[in-house]
């Protein structure tokens, strides 16, 4: 295990002031083997040891999802905001919020006359294998777009990324109710991010991301050091 906070004795910290670079780091994780870059030449919104990014609002094939966007936002209380945490599984929603994503996709997905099952805890939406067709990124459903500083720029979540096989008939939306409770309303899980590249760059407060890598004929798996990815800086 590796810490990874923006507190001095995280490891990129720790790293940096050992071999003198800058505060950047880039982890790309897999199910099977994944990387991780530090010493590279989002914005984080609160002053804190984990990481913030300051997610809008979401979308669900294009379409905005009405949801209490005052929770997308921290508090004085330090409550709210939207998180990254490779120790949460899956993404975990604030009540008020899980339930109208789930709402909204379970009606993208009807429309394409995909069952929907019955649930399998911890997730609240599942469907039936048989009706899903499948690509290389994944289940083909509707994606999950979280709006970061303007409509143009998204972190745009694949079937490969929503969606969880929990047996051999039936996938369920990888999204977990977080209660009404929750301290940070959205928390970004470890299967959200597989396979996809995520720059932090700690000095400058900011995150590049790639969004799947599977899109793009590769993972992080398979991890091609010779390549050149786009990343958007948030």
């Amino acid at each position: 295990m590796a810490g990874l906070s923006r507190s001095k004795i995280g490891l990129p910290s720790q790293f940096a002031a050992a071999f003198s670079f800058r505060r950047k780091f880039a982890i790309c994780l897999s199910s099977s083997k994944g990387v991780a870059f530090f010493g590279l030449t989002i914005c984080f919104r609160v002053q804190s040891a984990e990481y913030f990014i300051g997610v809008r609002s979401i979308k669900i094939s294009g379409k905005h999802v009405s949801l209490n966007t005052s929770l997308l936002t921290v508090d004085a209380n330090g409550y709210g905001g939207t998180k990254i945490s490779t120790v949460n599984p899956y993404s975990v929603l604030e009540t008020s919020l899980y339930n109208p994503v789930i709402n909204a996709f379970v009606k993208e997905l009807k429309r394409n006359n995909i069952r929907k099952v019955a649930s399998v805890a911890p997730f609240g939406a599942c469907f039936n294998t048989k009706d899903i067709a499948t690509t290389r990124a994944g289940p083909v459903v509707p994606p999950i777009d979280l709006v970061l500083q303007s409509e143009s720029v998204y972190w745009r979540i694949v079937g490969a990324n929503s969606m969880v096989s929990v047996s051999n008939e039936v996938l369920c939306l990888g999204f977990v109710d977080g209660g009404v409770d929750q301290r940070t309303s959205i928390v970004i899980g470890g299967h959200q991010m597989e396979d996809n590249l995520l720059l932090f760059d700690l000095a400058a407060n900011k995150l590049g991301f790639s969004s799947s890598l599977l899109s793009r004929q590769t993972s992080c798996a398979n991890f091609n050091f010779t390549s050149t990815y786009c990343l958007i800086s948030v």
